[in-house]
């Protein structure tokens, strides 16, 4: 475990029916010297493939028990959905850690919305944990749900999807000049699901695949409430896909994982894109134009063309050789 981990298990009482561990599969074992019944929702496939598969839950499956153990997430509104996932008990307590630098008050205030107490640890070793405790029982408002004027869409997010309802500006930026040919088209890296929408419509056959649990959620979610049919998988780039099976990749990659930032999966897409593309099939991609990627791109899959290009956005288009 690392610093944040053991805090939260040392400020976490030896008493309890029912845990919910989110976010850190490291302090699963532990909770399941306390109890039995140990609920796990991990947001990211990287830290749900840690877990047995038998103690995977969704936020639906947290409602009830007494005690969250977790990792305080980046953004606010995951913050919320969590907090409003485990609102069954009124006597709950959440005991959610981080380091001290990517803490804010914010996250207090997000808390006291669901509890009636909120108050933080004493720090160590750069970490600190807050609890709450008196669950106000507010039902959950997650997913939110937006119709996009602009594209004639319904978008759904959960708390940590990407974007949230909105369409972000490199999305935009792509969808713009978007022009996919053939008809297997895989959205990687999905979000809130809108590029696979959009694809969907055009009478592509879609797939979509993104490593956040809330993406797949939403993405799910915005395909159903437009009538359109996307096959939707959660799990970690382009692993599982057989060889030559895809006319096209459309992605806007991220770079971050969690609060650091992490190209690494990027990259190695990039250099598994030409295992599953099909001869002459193509990558669409945009990213933070700041980024040496499209020189991975011809290095690693193919020709690569510059689409379009703002201050902040590059859209590319490679072909695999």
């Amino acid at each position: 475990m690392d610093p944040v981990d053991e805090l939260i298990w040392d400020e976490a009482p030896r008493q309890t029916r029912a845990v919910a561990v989110i976010d850190a599969p490291a302090l699963v074992d532990r909770a399941l010297t306390l109890t039995d019944d140990v609920r796990v929702w991990c947001d990211d496939w990287r830290d749900a493939r840690q877990v047995d598969p038998g103690l995977r839950s969704t936020p639906d499956d947290l409602a009830g028990v007494d005690l969250v153990l977790g990792r305080l997430p980046k953004a606010l509104a995951a913050l919320d959905e969590q907090a409003s996932a485990v609102q069954g008990d009124p006597d709950v307590a959440y005991i959610g850690g981080g380091r001290v630098k990517h803490m804010n008050r914010s996250m207090n205030e997000t808390l006291r919305r669901h509890f009636t107490e909120v108050s933080a640890s004493l720090g160590r070793r750069k970490s600190r944990v807050l609890h709450a405790r008196g669950a106000k029982g507010e039902p959950s408002a997650w997913p939110r749900i937006r119709q996009d004027s602009a594209l004639g869409l319904v978008i759904a997010a959960h708390g940590a999807t990407f974007g949230g309802t909105r369409v972000d500006r490199g999305t935009q930026l792509l969808l713009g000049h978007l022009e996919v040919e053939g008809r297997d088209v895989l959205d990687l890296g999905c979000g809130n699901g809108v590029i696979a929408a959009v694809l969907a419509r055009s009478g592509h056959e879609v797939r979509a695949r993104d490593v956040s649990w809330s993406a797949v959620a939403a993405t799910r979610a915005t395909a159903a409430a437009n009538g359109l049919e996307v096959d939707v998988t959660w799990g970690d780039g382009l692993t599982g896909y057989p060889d030559a099976s895809l006319d096209a990749i459309v992605t806007n990659p991220p770079f971050h994982q969690g609060f650091a930032k992490e190209s690494e999966d990027t990259l190695a897409m990039f250099t598994d894109a030409a295992r599953v593309l099909r001869p002459g099939g193509q990558l669409w991609c945009v990213f933070n134009s700041h980024l040496p990627w499209r020189r991975e791109l011809e290095a690693r899959l193919g020709r690569t063309v510059l689409v379009s290009q703002d201050p902040r956005f590059t859209v590319t288009v490679t072909t695999r050789g």
